[in-house]
């Protein structure tokens, strides 16, 4: 199965998981006196809109190079993650100001059922964490990366529910507000990671170098092909799934302009073969005595 194919099944999943999960917190919240969990509810729903924004974004840069897109249409990756930043903002501001509103409001404390409802929640975001996660690693999805940590941050605001539920239930009259304060933490904590997210995307807009290990391997393999001699510069530049090289490759300076041309071919074949990662591949040759 193609990249593109096992990251927009991932994605599917991410919308069922996380439409499932708003309807039950946000059930569980209102019914059990707890803000903790409507403030997770209300992340799981901004979260539903963002893994629609990813399936749309992966099904868009499915779509071949055409003549306005010579290098495809992947570059539509990072500007997905920047809404899907953008959703988490959003989400951690209305749980930080409704948890301060909340704190000085006098209201009943959590029912105790709550706890049975987070902790299976807890378990199946950090599954979910991980699924998407590898998901994201083997399609080199960034896109798909941010929806992975939006089930991370689900699973920690579950975790601040629970435990401010719990200091709440154990310390009973006068703690009642415990899950209020353990909603402003959770929107901390998503606003830190949705700048953990922000910032490859940045990056990965702005061609930044970051794929030494890529360019490692590109240049590793280029020796083995028949008048190869050596590899001088190499640069790599990620877009959507791919990633895109630059490379000049050193020949013997007195073969024929056509026996450099074939070399090239044969470099650029052999490289797309051996590193399926790879989107489109320049080659430049350089005569070896001049260099």
């Amino acid at each position: 199965m193609q990249k593109e194919e096992i990251a927009i099944r991932t994605s599917y999943f991410s919308i069922i998981s996380n439409t499932c999960l708003a309807i039950i917190k946000g059930l569980a919240g209102f019914f059990g006196n707890s803000y903790a969990l409507i403030a997770d509810a209300i992340e799981s729903t901004t979260d539903i809109f963002a893994s629609v924004l990813v399936l749309f974004g992966l099904k868009y840069a499915k779509r071949p190079a055409d003549e306005n897109h010579p290098y495809g249409h992947g570059k539509i990756e990072p500007l997905i993650t920047f809404i899907v930043v953008a959703f988490l903002i959003i989400s951690a501001s209305i749980i930080a100001y409704e948890s301060f509103q909340n704190i000085h409001r006098p209201h009943q404390s959590p029912e105790w059922w709550t706890l049975l409802v987070l902790a299976p929640i807890i378990i199946w975001k950090e599954l979910s964490y991980r699924l998407v996660i590898k998901r994201s690693k083997e399609t080199h999805s960034s896109s798909l990366k941010a929806d992975a940590w939006h089930h991370r941050s689900d699973a920690i605001t579950s975790i601040m529910a629970f435990i401010g539920i719990s200091i709440a239930l154990v310390f009973g009259e006068g703690y009642e507000n415990a899950d209020d304060w353990a909603a402003l933490l959770a929107s901390a904590f998503i606003l830190y990671n949705s700048f953990l997210i922000f910032r490859p995307a940045v990056a990965e807009l702005m061609d930044e170098h970051l794929y030494d290990d890529i360019q490692v391997l590109v240049q590793k393999h280029s020796l083995a092909v028949p008048g190869v001699l050596a590899t001088e510069k190499c640069f790599v530049r990620k877009i959507g799934m791919r990633y895109h090289v630059d490379l000049h490759a050193r020949v013997d300076a007195n073969i024929s302009v056509k026996e450099g041309h074939t070399i090239s071919h044969h470099l650029k074949d052999y490289l797309m073969a051996e590193i399926p990662s790879l989107g489109q591949v320049f080659i430049h040759i350089e005569p070896a005595e001049e260099l």
